[in-house]
């Protein structure tokens, strides 16, 4: 009897062993349901990157891919919530604003550079400078000129202190010697309200955020920030070419996991991304809100990554820019 209760002992505890190293072994990630955590409201475009991903990602993954919304501080509250995640199945659609701007303004609950680990760069959208109907202003100069004449009386909208826009429009400022006053949301959807009915005149949103409006002629584009003109876009010029060649900035998205990840793993997650954008179907619905996707290896991502928070801490210093 007792040589009995051993051996079924010894036989559950190998059942338990095996079934942990198989739960552990990073070829059969994932085994429960997947969170991508994004950093802004439903609406925006880092909104609009993450569902369009893992909408496709999730049937390649045989689990879930939910998507949840931790909007606030410059998008990095769901930065946050990932970095000191250990469940081993939490990711974070990563935007410019929390990996290459945030860090240089705020002081942060991680490390930015060594708590995360870009796994999946998935592409990259200008920002648009756009004004609402109820601002006479057609061109960027006429723009300026208006600034001008009213100092510090032209508000500009940003989806948070710190984002993109927020940057954007401080490198405008500087540029064209104005005095515009900065108006904070919580995204860019509640923004977009106020910017629509004349509470605020102008931003530089995003392009996913305000193509729709665009077209539908709520807003007005007055110039892109990206180097060469978009093709949802192309009669509406570029920074430069409207005159102000050093205000070049664009909101870029990718998928970042907690650095615990196991190589494996990442590796997994890397190459299902790329097939998720490498679809017609996903290049179909980025590109129609203005994206420009651009996959990379995961050694080039993460080169991109320090670069870009590198060059974005050089604007900041070199524009002065500090939190309100």
């Amino acid at each position: 009897m007792y040589r009995r209760h051993l051996l079924s002992a010894a036989l559950c505890a190998s059942v338990l062993l095996s079934w942990h190293a198989h739960a552990q072994d990073p070829s059969n990630w994932p085994t429960k349901p997947v969170r991508m955590l994004v950093g802004s409201a439903p609406g925006g475009g880092t909104d609009a990157m993450a569902r369009a991903v893992a909408d496709r990602l999730a049937p390649l993954l045989k689990q879930p891919v939910l998507v949840e919304n931790r909007p606030g501080v410059s998008n990095t509250m769901a930065v946050d919530v990932t970095a000191k995640s250990t469940d081993g199945h939490t990711m974070v659609m990563g935007v410019v604003t929390a990996h290459a701007i945030a860090p240089h303004l705020l002081k942060l609950g991680y490390d930015n550079n060594k708590d995360l680990v870009p796994v999946a760069f998935v592409g990259s959208v200008p920002n648009v400078l756009i004004v609402g109907n109820s601002v006479s202003a057609n061109s960027l100069t006429e723009l300026v000129s208006m600034a001008k004449k009213k100092p510090s009386q032209i508000n500009f909208a940003s989806s948070g202190t710190g984002s993109t826009q927020h940057i954007a429009a401080e490198m405008f400022k500087d540029a064209a010697g104005i005095n515009i006053t900065h108006v904070p949301y919580k995204g860019s959807s509640a923004a977009l309200v106020d910017l629509v009915s004349g509470q605020v005149q102008m931003s530089f949103d995003t392009m996913p955020s305000v193509i729709g409006q665009i077209k539908t002629g709520k807003l007005r584009a007055l110039a892109v920030t990206s180097p060469q003109r978009n093709a949802q876009l192309p009669q509406v010029p570029t920074m430069a070419e409207a005159g102000l060649p050093n205000v070049e900035i664009s909101a870029w998205y990718g998928i970042y996991m907690p650095a615990s990840t196991p190589k494996a793993v990442q590796q997994k997650v890397h190459d299902e991304v790329n097939k998720v954008i490498a679809m017609p179907e996903t290049k179909t619905r980025l590109e129609a809100v203005g994206a420009e996707l651009r996959p990379m290896t995961q050694a080039d991502f993460a080169t991109y990554h320090l670069a870009e928070y590198k060059r974005f801490g050089d604007i900041i210093r070199k524009n002065n820019i500090k939190l309100d």
